[in-house]
């Protein structure tokens, strides 16, 4: 089994949608870390699990954004973890840290 990891920082803002009151609501911006792990057991004619740089390119649609504006769902860490998740070939796991602390993870 092949297994390789990409860890990149994004700045993102958001404002999430909830049913009480909470500063997050208000639009804010974090410097997000963000982690993805891809695993396949053969390697692609290119002799790689997944090209890194599909698995920039789809985190960086993400980079200077507001997240509202890209993703259909509240833009909750988990949720964007899952929206990268379902972005990039033979992923197994990303991790999303919104802040020191704070780190949400989603993983098939």
């Amino acid at each position: 089994m092949y297994t390789v990891t990409k860890r990149m920082e994004v700045s993102g803002a958001h404002a999430l949608r909830l049913p009480y009151e909470s500063k997050c609501t208000r639009l804010h911006g974090h410097n997000w870390i963000i982690e993805v792990t891809c695993r396949r057991e053969e390697l692609d004619e290119n002799g790689m699990v997944v090209d890194f740089h599909h698995i920039k390119d789809v985190v960086k649609k993400l980079d200077h954004q507001n997240l509202n504006a890209i993703l259909s769902m509240n833009p909750t860490a988990e949720n964007i973890a899952k929206w990268i998740h379902d972005q990039v070939p033979y992923c197994t796991k990303v991790m999303v840290q919104e802040s020191e602390g704070n780190v949400a993870v989603y993983e098939d």
